[in-house]
């Protein structure tokens, strides 16, 4: 199944070749499909599940805002289709034990749902951004910075 979808992945290289090498083609890819996911399960559940509603808790802080509620069950999600996504199809060359990997990528998963949170509470609750729309500017600024620290950090290769 991996060789499949790598194979897959690879046919629509060849047009990007002068850009970009197999490997970070693959991790945009994988990071699209990833951050794709993400916003389309953020749009289900901010508004079908949740419907727009503010959560109520039985525990301090008492409420969390609906974006940030759909922000959190997303981030669930999304975490173990990117973690699968670069581990299986992306840095396939790490010699790092695979648990190393998932407390690494955790970690930077855990850094990029905080700067997620700050990003997307200022820009609806002080800008009023509709939340879908501050979403998918968060993804993209964060997918930079996603890249370096997954590539030299989360999966890093022995040189």
């Amino acid at each position: 199944m991996r060789k499949a979808v790598i194979r897959f992945i690879d046919f629509f290289y060849p047009p990007f070749s002068r850009w970009f090498t197999v490997h970070t083609f693959r991790y945009i890819v994988s990071g699209g499909t990833t951050a794709a996911s993400g916003i389309v399960v953020y749009y289900i559940v901010y508004n079908f599940i949740l419907k727009q509603r503010h959560v109520l808790l039985p525990f301090p802080p008492g409420m969390i805002t609906a974006p940030v509620a759909a922000l959190i069950i997303e981030s669930f999600i999304t975490f173990l289709i990117g973690f699968i996504l670069n581990k299986y199809l992306v840095f396939t060359q790490s010699e790092l034990k695979g648990r190393i990997q998932f407390f690494r990528y955790g970690t930077v998963v855990a850094t990029n749902i905080l700067l997620n949170f700050a990003m997307l509470k200022v820009m609806v609750e002080t800008f009023h951004f509709y939340p879908t729309i501050a979403k998918i500017i968060t993804t993209i600024i964060l997918a930079v910075f996603s890249y370096f620290t997954q590539k030299h950090f989360s999966f890093k290769v022995k040189k």
